[in-house]
């Protein structure tokens, strides 16, 4: 199995989701080879809850990487899961296109782009 797949999986289990129980962990492979995990971590107020993609790209940021190849995400459903809307945005900024790894706990997976999800994304540029 791709590393990167197992360790988003593995970080799932830490995942903070008292409330929704929608567990969800991410692995970010940065150009170096060295894999930032992130889980989600919710709070009652659900406005204030953090998804798995950005705690993994806070995370290595506050690390020291500043340049990705690729992302997995991984939950526990039938349809495999997308970054939300929140998440698209901070991926574009901080990794660009990178790929994108979905996958299940019954090993399934899909590939895309970000530019496939994200097809006319705000950034600097626009400033």
């Amino acid at each position: 199995m791709d590393p990167l797949v197992e360790a988003a999986l593995r970080v799932r289990g830490n995942a903070h989701a008292r409330f929704s129980n929608f567990k969800v962990g991410a692995a970010l492979e940065d150009v170096e080879g060295c894999i930032h995990t992130g889980c989600n971590v919710e709070n009652a107020t659900y406005g204030l809850t953090v998804c798995a993609e950005r705690v993994a790209v806070f995370k290595a940021i506050s690390e020291g990487a500043r340049k990705f190849r690729r992302m997995a995400i991984a939950a526990d459903t039938d349809v495999l899961t997308p970054p939300c809307g929140a998440c698209r945005q901070i991926l574009w900024e901080f990794c660009g296109d990178v790929e994108l790894v979905l996958t299940n706990l019954e090993g399934r997976t899909e590939r895309h782009h970000l530019a496939d999800l994200f097809p006319r994304p705000f950034d600097a540029s626009f400033l």
